[in-house]
């Protein structure tokens, strides 16, 4: 063996190899959040909401999310974690830095399930914020202070509780209220035997015929009613048209409007959007669709589900971008096992810590 040969076998026994990078680390959990009221719209009742939260840990730092499975796309919290654990080992091996290759490949391994999607995007993006040590809304490069007001909702009801339920809120400026059924107009005479504030209205595709839709949202608008969101089932584009060009006030797309792809073919019969993570996949897919929507000239809103301080903070911080807000999904709750996004007098205040701002809040 000479001289050179030696010394790199030498080299090559003495010197300690790199130690593997550790993998990363992915915990799922389901939540069960206990709502204040018992939650009633046109298509469903109930006194809890499961919800998927992802804990993703890489290089020290981890980034927490949250999907809400939305029961009318057939999604729940049980395949929603099945969905994140298709992709559990590769997630333990990605480079969370690279977020929107990352994303891409979870969209294409992962058939529907957003409320999954929109829990690996939703902990990526903490992640991130937390390794750049800045708040979200400063990677998108807004303005806390743009923040708007957001709607209290108040669900499906008898007048009597209804009008309990709108005197518990009266430090929100503007409630939202959720019809859908024969007994709308009793629904409002009770929120107006209370308050004079303005109002939005989700009928949750609850009227099922144009005439129907003119009638109610015209006497709507003598009400105080601001707007109405999706009037009409999803599927009835043509009819929702020939609705918008007989009433004045704006119609919203809520359930007509999943994600930005979506967007363009809505534009004549909709005013505007109604953005949810959980229907887009996340943070950037909402990101996107606000963009496309105005883009086109129509107003833009971030909505919920009910939801923890998680989800409800991921899209927060994409709120200055926004006309309206209607992110009260942890504010129905009991047990929010987070503290993140606050609300003084209505507004949304986002928090200036990294990421999304979490804290844990202490069980009692």
């Amino acid at each position: 063996m000479n001289r050179r040969d030696w010394l790199k076998s030498f080299a090559a026994t003495a010197a300690p190899r790199p130690a593997a990078p550790a993998p990363n680390r992915v915990e799922l959990k389901t939540e069960r959040l206990t709502l204040r009221h018992k939650w009633t719209t046109v298509m469903s009742s109930s006194d809890y909401r499961d919800t998927l939260h992802l804990a993703f840990t890489s290089g020290g730092i981890t980034g927490r999310g949250e999907g809400a499975p939305i029961v009318r796309y057939k999604e729940s919290a049980e395949s929603a974690r099945r969905a994140v654990e298709s992709v559990k080992g590769f997630l333990e091996k990605a480079d969370p830095g690279q977020f929107w290759k990352v994303l891409d490949e979870v969209f294409r391994r992962i058939d529907g399930e957003w409320a999954a999607k929109a829990a690996i995007d939703i902990a990526l993006m903490d992640w991130m914020g937390k390794r750049l040590g800045v708040p979200l809304y400063r990677y998108f490069g807004l303005d806390p202070k743009d923040a708007p007001v957001t709607t209290f909702s108040i669900g499906i009801d008898d007048p009597a509780m209804t009008r309990e339920k709108v005197k518990e809120a009266e430090e929100f400026p503007v409630l939202k209220i959720k019809v859908g059924l024969d007994t709308d107009e009793a629904t409002i005479e009770a929120v107006r035997s209370v308050t004079q504030k303005p109002l939005r209205v989700d009928a949750n595709e609850g009227w099922k015929s144009k005439e129907e839709a003119v009638r109610k949202i015209n006497w709507l608008e003598k009400q105080g009613v601001e707007f109405v969101e999706q009037p009409m089932p999803a599927h009835m584009i043509e009819e929702t048209k020939w609705v918008r060009s007989r009433v004045h006030i704006p119609i919203i797309a809520d359930e007509a409007s999943l994600r930005a792809a979506d967007v363009p073919k809505l534009a004549e019969a909709f005013d505007g959007v109604n953005v949810k993570l959980d229907k887009t996949g996340g943070i950037l897919g909402a990101y996107r669709m606000i963009l496309m929507a105005k883009s086109l000239g129509m107003k833009t809103m971030l909505g919920c589900m009910i939801s923890s301080s998680v989800s409800i903070s991921a899209a927060a911080h994409l709120s200055p971008l926004v006309d309206y807000a209607d992110l009260d999904g942890n504010l129905l709750i009991s047990n929010d096992p987070y503290e993140g996004v606050t609300v003084q007098r209505g507004r949304l205040v986002l928090p200036d810590r990294p990421g999304l701002g979490l804290l844990p809040r202490k069980r009692t």
